[in-house]
C-alpha cells in the first residue's frame, strides 16, 4: 500500500513509528496534486514551500517527543471560507481575490496545535453559496469518481481532494448540507458535529445560525480523530458551547446491539433515486443484523424545511455580505463615480450570479412590508423543526436518511434550474435548522460507478452515537477510492 492510500491515522502511527516522515508525506500530496489538479480543480491556492517548511519543524518536534497526537505531521487541505494567517483567503470569489488574512480560524489553529501540516485551500460553490462547486470563480471542481460530473457542494473541492488522494483529510463548512452532500457524491466520510461545538471564529460567514465546521476524511476514525482535535470551547465565537464529552474516538466501537434506529417515512417516498434507496436500506440491514433495533417512522414538516431554510440563510447572507463593498479590502471596480457607485459597480462585478441571487432574496424578506410574512414565519417554523426532531429523538437513538435524492448529476444540469438545485438539499438542511450533528459515510455505488452515501442524524451533542453507528457499519466494508486516484499517482513513477 503506497502512503497515498493510508487514512490519515494510519499515516499518523507510521510517522510516529518512523516508518514514513512528515516531509515524505507531504512531498507525496503535493505530487499527486500535480499529477491531478489540472483535471479535478480541487485546489485554489497551494503553499507547496510553506508545506514543506512546516513539514520538516513538524517531523523535529515528533522526533523530540513534543507532538504526539494521531494526526502529528498528516498534511490537510482547507476550505477556502477558512482565514489563515498569510495565505490567501478567497471564498472562492472575486471579490476576495486579493484577501491575505492577519490571523487564524481557530479550527486551523487546533488543527496546528495538533500538528497538522497544511497543504493550501480548496475550491468551494461561491460563499458556500451553491450544492455542486460550479459556482467558483476559479472554475468548477470535477468529480474524481467521473469527471463529468459535480463533486457536490459546497466543500466539493474538500471532498475531492480527499478522494482523490491529494491530501489525507480536509476541513468543510456546513451551512445546509454542504459537508454531508459532497461526501455522499465523492465517496468520502464526514461530519457535521452539532452547532457550536467547534468555534466559527475566522470562519467567513454565510449563515452565522447555521453554519459549523466539520472534518472529511477516508473513514469514521479519522473524522473521529480530527473532531477531537478542533473541537473547543472558544470565548471568540458568541455561540461555542463549552463541551467535557468531546473525546470522540472513545466511540470507535464496533457495537450498535440496542441502537434504536428511525427511518422516516417522509425520507423514503416519493423523489428518492430507486437506487440510493436501496443501497441505504441495505446499509441499515447491516446494523440491523449488529443487534440495532430498527423501524420506521413519520418525521412531519419536512416539506417546509426548505423554504424555511433559504428564506434564513439568505437573510443571513445579505447581512453577512454587506461588508464586501470595496473599501477596506477585496475586490473595488476600477471605475466609478462616487461612493454608491463604488460600491454598485464592485459588488456588481465582484459577486457572481448565485450569490446575487441570495443577497436580494435576503434582502427581500427582511424589508419593511415583508420581514414578518417571510423572516419571522420562517424562524417559527425552525422552532417547529426542531420541535419535530425532539419528539423523534425521544424514540430513537438516531436517524437513518439520504444525504441526497440522487447521486452526482452532471455538471450544467444543476446550474440550468437553481430551483431544482435547492431542492436537493431536502434531506440535509433540517439538520441545520435544529443545530443537529450529521454524519455521511459511504454505502454503496450507483450502475454508474458513482458512490452513495448513508446519513446518520443524531440529537444535539450526540455524536458519538453517529461514530459508534457509522464505524460499525464500516467494519462490513473497506474504503474504495476512485480509481482515477491510482492513475495519477502511477502516472508519477
Amino acid at each position: 500500500m503506497s502512503i497515498l492510500e493510508l487514512t490519515a491515522v494510519e499515516l499518523g502511527k507510521k510517522i510516529k513509528a518512523g516508518e514514513v516522515t512528515a516531509v515524505e508525506a507531504a512531498k507525496a500530496a503535493l505530487a499527486q496534486i500535480r499529477a491531478a489538479e489540472d483535471q479535478v480543480n480541487a485546489f485554489v491556492t497551494i503553499d507547496e514551500e510553506g508545506a514543506l517548511k512546516r513539514a520538516e519543524e513538524v517531523q523535529k518536534q515528533i522526533e523530540a517527543g513534543t507532538l504526539r497526537g494521531p494526526l502529528a505531521g498528516v498534511p490537510v487541505a482547507i476550505k477556502d471560507n477558512m482565514c489563515t494567517k498569510g495565505m490567501l483567503t478567497t471564498c472562492s470569489s472575486k471579490i476576495l481575490y486579493n484577501f491575505v488574512p492577519t490571523y487564524t480560524a481557530e479550527a486551523v489553529l487546533n488543527l496546528e496545535k495538533a500538528g497538522a501540516v497544511i497543504l493550501g485551500k480548496t475550491n468551494m460553490d461561491e460563499f458556500a453559496m451553491g450544492s455542486t462547486t460550479e459556482t467558483s470563480a476559479y472554475g468548477e471542481t470535477r468529480n474524481p469518481w467521473n469527471l463529468d460530473h459535480v463533486p457536490g457542494g459546497s466543500s466539493g473541492g474538500s471532498c475531492a481532494a480527499v478522494a482523490a488522494n491529494e491530501c489525507f483529510y480536509a476541513l468543510g463548512s456546513d451551512t445546509g448540507g454542504s459537508i454531508r452532500q459532497p461526501s455522499s457524491f465523492c465517496g468520502v466520510t464526514g461530519i457535521k458535529p452539532t452547532y457550536g461545538t467547534v468555534s466559527r471564529y475566522g470562519l467567513i460567514a454565510y449563515g452565522s445560525s447555521l453554519d459549523q465546521i466539520g472534518p472529511v476524511a477516508k473513514d469514521v476514525t479519522d473524522c473521529a480523530a480530527i473532531l477531537e482535535a478542533i473541537a473547543s470551547y472558544d470565548p471568540k465565537d458568541s455561540t461555542s458551547i463549552r463541551r467535557d464529552d468531546t473525546d470522540f474516538t472513545s466511540a470507535l466501537v464496533d457495537d450498535v446491539k440496542g441502537l434504536r434506529i428511525g427511518i422516516p417515512r417522509d425520507y423514503f417516498g416519493d423523489g428518492l433515486n430507486p437506487e440510493v434507496k436501496a443501497s441505504i436500506l441495505t446499509a441499515v440491514e447491516v446494523l440491523k443484523s449488529k443487534g440495532a433495533i430498527v423501524e420506521e417512522f413519520d418525521l412531519s414538516l419536512v416539506e417546509y424545511a426548505i423554504p424555511a431554510y433559504y428564506v434564513i440563510a439568505s437573510a443571513e447572507a445579505s447581512s453577512n455580505l454587506s461588508r464586501f463593498d470595496g473599501v477596506k479590502y477585496g475586490y473595488r471596480a476600477e471605475h466609478y463615480d462616487g461612493l454608491h457607485s463604488m460600491y454598485k459597480r464592485s459588488r456588481s462585478e465582484g459577486f457572481g450570479p448565485e450569490v446575487k441571487r441570495r443577497i436580494m432574496l435576503g434582502s427581500f424578506v427582511l424589508s419593511s412590508g415583508y420581514y414578518d410574512a417571510y423572516y419571522l414565519k420562517a424562524l417559527r417554523t425552525k422552532a417547529l423543526i426542531k420541535q419535530a426532531f425532539d419528539k423523534a429523538f425521544a424514540s430513537y437513538d438516531l436517524i437513518v436518511a439520504p444525504a441526497s435524492p440522487t447521486t452526482a448529476p452532471r455538471l450544467g444540469e444543476s446550474l440550468c434550474d437553481p430551483i431544482q438545485m435547492y431542492l436537493g438539499d431536502i434531506y440535509t438542511i433540517s439538520v441545520n435548522l435544529a443545530g443537529l450533528p450529521g454524519l455521511t459515510v459511504p454505502c454503496g455505488t450507483d450502475a454508474k460507478g458513482l458512490p452513495i452515501g448513508m446519513q446518520l442524524i443524531g440529537d444535539c451533542f450526540q455524536e458519538k452515537k453517529l461514530i459508534r453507528a457509522g464505524f460499525s457499519f464500516e467494519q462490513s466494508r473497506k474504503y474504495q477510492g476512485p480509481p482515477l486516484a491510482k492513475q495519477w499517482e502511477a502516472s508519477l513513477k
